[in-house]
């Protein structure tokens, strides 16, 4: 098995930074783990009616209504091969926020039926979201998500995108600081802004089988519609 954004690359893989290659370029068959600590210099949200929808994505780790600025700030990476023998990645995402710590989920395959990674987010992999990745002037990968799918039981469905948002992910290496940085924004088309983050964070790699993924990063439901 191969990185799934490898696969999602192509040749256009190479392009990217070789610390944003050690990074998206490993896969289940290498059995590491990539444990990232760092601050996001800030956290934001949108107005108040986004309070709501917010909330409501907190109680299953997508999206979350806190905000603040220098905030501690871990993502965990594990690849895996999920029930349906499926090439997953984890992105666990953890916000030390004044009150509590907020969490942030997904987990991400290589879907051959779309020819794109789908981002599953939150515990139960309720929200898959088709991403178009691309390589940016600075070596650094930029993740921008389009048709959205709700699942649930029996229940499938297009998502409509007037009640959910967009998001675009922009991770690069700086030389100067020896770190990784990101910049992520969610907005709705027609409503505006709703959640995002920016800072920076250091990445240690450390040898990982697959039974040793911690319990808490992975759903807690696999969904094998993509």
């Amino acid at each position: 098995m191969t990185s799934i954004f490898r696969d999602a690359l192509g040749d256009e893989f190479e392009r990217l930074h070789p610390k944003m290659q050690w990074r998206f370029g490993f896969s289940s068959v290498d059995g590491v783990a990539h444990i990232g600590h760092g601050t996001m210099a800030q956290v934001w949200r949108g107005p108040l009616w986004t309070l709501p929808f917010l909330l409501l994505g907190s109680t299953r780790r997508v999206l979350f209504p806190g905000r603040g600025t220098d905030i501690p700030f871990t993502i965990e990476n594990y690849a895996y091969v999920d029930s349906f023998g499926r090439e997953t990645v984890t992105f666990a995402r953890r916000f030390r926020m004044r009150r509590r710590i907020r969490a942030f989920d997904a987990t991400m395959i290589m879907s051959a039926q779309r020819g794109r990674v789908v981002d599953y987010l939150g515990t139960h992999q309720h929200l898959a979201v088709d991403l178009d990745i691309t390589v940016d002037d600075r070596g650094g990968i930029t993740l921008n998500s389009g048709d959205q799918r709700f699942y649930e039981g029996v229940i499938g469905f297009r998502f409509p995108m007037l009640f959910s948002g967009v998001a675009e992910v922009s991770e690069w290496w700086e030389e100067a600081d020896q770190k990784f940085h990101i910049d992520v924004a969610v907005r709705n088309r027609r409503f505006g802004k709703l959640f995002g983050y920016r800072g920076t964070f250091s990445v240690t790699e450390r040898p990982c089988s697959a039974e040793e993924i911690p319990i808490d990063v992975r759903p807690i439901r696999e969904e094998r519609r993509e």
